[in-house]
């Protein structure tokens, strides 16, 4: 059959634009307890005390729980370091740090109570910015104490890497172009909020979330409670949008700790002001110091990149160490230096985003290109088809080669963009490419089961928040079996059900869980071909007659077993190469008003290189989504901090995300197929490479048609009226 490669329509897009779509905050446990946190008004500050007397009279109220009421010492979580508190400890450490939590018969009563719950506290001075967290003056955000052996355990630095190869500080080049660029601290704004529930199920729990990871979710919230991982159930459903924000841990090892405690279901949803303070982006601030030859070719890359990553580490570590790793960018780089560095702060603690630190690296990389580009009085399509890799060429040493020709993605952007063309008045056209880093080490199981009158059933811990997994590994099984796909069913998101995922990231699973699903249908195939050998019928035959043959009335099925991933490699800076690399070019062309600094993008183009399109529907689907994701960053978002650290534009009306009114007015996305990709059908990932390109090739184009140097994200109109009377972008005559 020839499922794969056409655009099957969307499994589950019916239920999520009509509503009948069940959300983890759709779902009803009787003799559930609402939820309610109790925070400060501020980042940082110390606990005095905190009385309950008010609250515990609301009636519905059945427990009011502070730091003390916890097990001590309380217990920490995360899923790389154990550092962040079911509840606040002394003092909280960003807003939205719970210092209680009510529980309570209705949710009214718990948000009624939790207004009553009176903390006296002292505000204390907050680490906020970059520069706040490398000075050595501040204050330590987290106790030394806590940390261990680390050597840097009396700084504000969480983790410092560096990179490279060669010798940057002693090559030579023709021009060495030398800025700083700034990122900014953004949201998921995911339409669904964060919600958990929990319940005690037997000898241990049963929680309810929206994660991207469920099986990373058993682990921490299993030792968190220092309980046996097959204790902890984990019911994912699909969730409503999560771009990372719904990848790690937040309040569900609280909850189930409450679960038990109680020996009642629990029940919490954020609301959006909420949800903006349980995750976010990492900020960051990157030095970048590339040398050029007369020609443009690159003769080293210099970058240092601090990011701030919140209160506690979170994946924010591992965000920083792998974004920094690839920083370089798509290209030949002789000499390379990357030193990063994740900053704690008083702030909402980040973690994975689409693209996973990437984009803030690009912006920087590929703005030095653009700038290099007009010194040198180059093109900036030909600056970068000099210095990208050929197909099969190192350009990380000792890491995977490039694994496509690149230059037609750049190419092919430059084209339908209308790269040569003349331009209009206060017009610019700004084009860039970027690259990021698959999954590593990881591994994927999938079941497949073939019943008896030749349907199937494909188990796997996969998570579909929209990106049209269940589609696609339906697709794939549909394809290896020979049947239809509306005889294929999908189970997911729950840890008691489906075999092992390592996590739903990285734009890994049609490449990874697809291999599982690809390996279990053939490990059917396998037994079907044996079962025809041994009855003595036609190796092609229809799968439910050779069950019939097999078991005959009393029925059966055949279980396949599939798996696939990348082995840890303790050798590399990452724990494993990268399975392939995702590689987006965008160009684009805009007009900016001379008298306001506002923007339009007349036209956004990106080509990214897929390997193989399974469902070409989907791919542009999630390439146009990250496009106008990226111009969030480039254009207006941006979360704003008082003094005291509180967020101050919390919400929809004071944030603002692109709308219809701000998508280009040609949006073309398009990809390059060459089928050498790791997945099946020689596919690559896809879904985080539109965010990667966006800001730079924006910017450049913005540049251009306002005659001006802004290294400094978001674009905002404001940001680019000043630059306008300030002084001009200089270019090589």
């Amino acid at each position: 059959m020839d499922i794969v490669g056409t655009s099957l329509p969307r499994i589950g897009a019916v239920e999520r634009v009509t509503g009948l779509q069940q959300y983890a905050a759709d779902i009803r446990l009787d003799n559930v307890l609402h939820l309610k946190l109790v925070t400060l008004p501020c980042a940082h500050a110390r606990i005095v005390g905190v009385d309950r007397e008010a609250a515990s009279q609301v009636p519905g109220v059945r427990a009011i729980v502070i730091a003390r009421d916890l097990p001590q010492p309380i217990a920490r979580y995360g899923p790389v370091v154990a550092d962040r508190p079911l509840v606040a400890i002394g003092e909280t450490k960003f807003p939205g740090e719970p210092v209680a939590v009510v529980a309570a018969e209705t949710d009214d009563a718990a948000e009624r109570a939790a207004s009553l719950v009176h903390v006296e506290f002292a505000e204390l001075p907050a680490v906020l910015s970059v520069s706040d967290a490398l000075d050595p003056a501040s204050l330590l955000v987290q106790d030394p104490d806590l940390r261990g052996s680390d050597p840097l355990a009396r700084t504000n630095t969480m983790g410092r890497w560096q990179f490279g190869w060669g010798s940057p500080e002693s090559a030579s080049a023709d021009i060495v172009v030398e800025h700083d660029y700034s990122f900014p601290m953004v949201t998921h704004f995911a339409i669904e909020p964060h919600a958990f529930l929990a319940a005690p199920d037997g000898n241990g729990v049963t929680v309810w979330s929206p994660t991207q990871h469920p099986y990373v979710l058993q682990r921490v919230v299993a030792a968190a409670l220092q309980r046996p991982i097959a204790s902890v159930r984990i019911v994912a459903p699909d969730p409503g949008g999560g771009f990372g924000g719904k990848g790690w841990p937040k309040f569900e090892p609280l909850l189930a700790w409450l679960a038990l405690e109680l020996g009642r279901p629990v029940r919490l949803v954020l609301t959006l002001e909420e949800s903006f303070q349980a995750a976010r982006r990492a900020s960051a601030a990157i030095h970048a110091r590339t040398g050029f030859s007369r020609d443009g070719r690159i003769a080293f890359q210099d970058i240092r990149a601090d990011f701030l990553i919140g209160a506690y580490a979170d994946i924010g570590t591992r965000v920083v160490s792998k974004a920094s790793y690839a920083a370089c960018g798509p290209y030949r780089t002789p000499h390379a230096r990357i030193v990063a560095q994740a900053l704690l702060s008083h702030t909402t603690p980040s973690t994975a985003f689409r693209g996973f630190g990437t984009p803030q690296a690009s912006w920087a990389v590929e703005s030095q290109l653009n700038e290099a580009a007009a010194l040198l009085g180059l093109d900036p399509v030909e600056i970068r088809r000099r210095n990208l890799p050929a197909k099969g060429e190192a350009f990380i040493p000792g890491d995977t080669p490039a694994d496509g020709d690149w230059r037609l993605a750049l190419e092919g952007a430059a084209s339908a963009v209308g790269w040569a063309t003349p331009l209009g008045p206060n017009r610019g056209r700004g084009i860039s490419v970027g690259l990021k880093s698959s999954s590593t080490a990881s591994n994927s199981v999938a079941l497949v089961r073939l019943h008896f009158d030749g349907s199937a059933t494909v188990i796997c811990g996969t998570s579909d928040m929209g990106q049209g997994a269940r589609t696609v590994l339906t697709q794939i099984a549909a394809d290896e079996l020979g049947v239809t796909p509306d005889r294929i069913a999908i189970v997911m998101g729950d840890t008691a059900l489906v075999p092992y995922d390592s996590s739903t990231s990285a734009s890994r699973s049609t490449v990874f869980m697809g291999s599982a699903v690809t390996n279990a249908c053939r490990n059917i195939q396998e037994q079907l071909a044996r079962t025809a050998a041994s009855y003595g019928l036609p190796a092609d035959s229809n799968p439910a007659d050779l069950l019939r043959a097999r078991f005959g009335p009393p029925r059966g099925e055949l279980i396949g077993i599939g798996e696939s991933g990348n082995a840890f490699d303790p050798s590399h800076p990452l724990g494993g190469r990268a399975a392939f690399w995702e590689v987006m070019c965008a160009a684009c062309e805009v007009e900016v008003d001379p008298e306001t600094g506002e923007t339009v993008i007349h036209k956004l183009v990106l080509v990214s290189d897929v390997g193989k399109a399974l469902n070409p529907a989907q791919v542009h689907a999630q390439d146009e989504g990250a496009a106008v994701m990226g111009l969030g960053h480039t254009l207006m978002e941006q979360l704003v901090l008082g003094h005291d650290g509180r967020i101050l534009n919390l919400g929809s009306l004071d944030y603002r995300i692109p709308s219809i009114k701000d998508v280009p007015s040609e949006l073309q996305t398009s990809f390059i197929e060459q089928g050498d990709g790791p997945g099946p059908h020689g596919a690559k990932g896809a879904g985080e490479g539109g965010t990667l390109a966006v800001a730079a090739a924006v910017g450049a184009a913005i540049n251009q048609a306002a005659g001006v140097a802004i290294r400094r994200l978001p674009l905002a109109p404001e940001r680019i009226w000043e630059a306008m009377r300030g002084p001009k972008l200089k270019t090589k005559n």
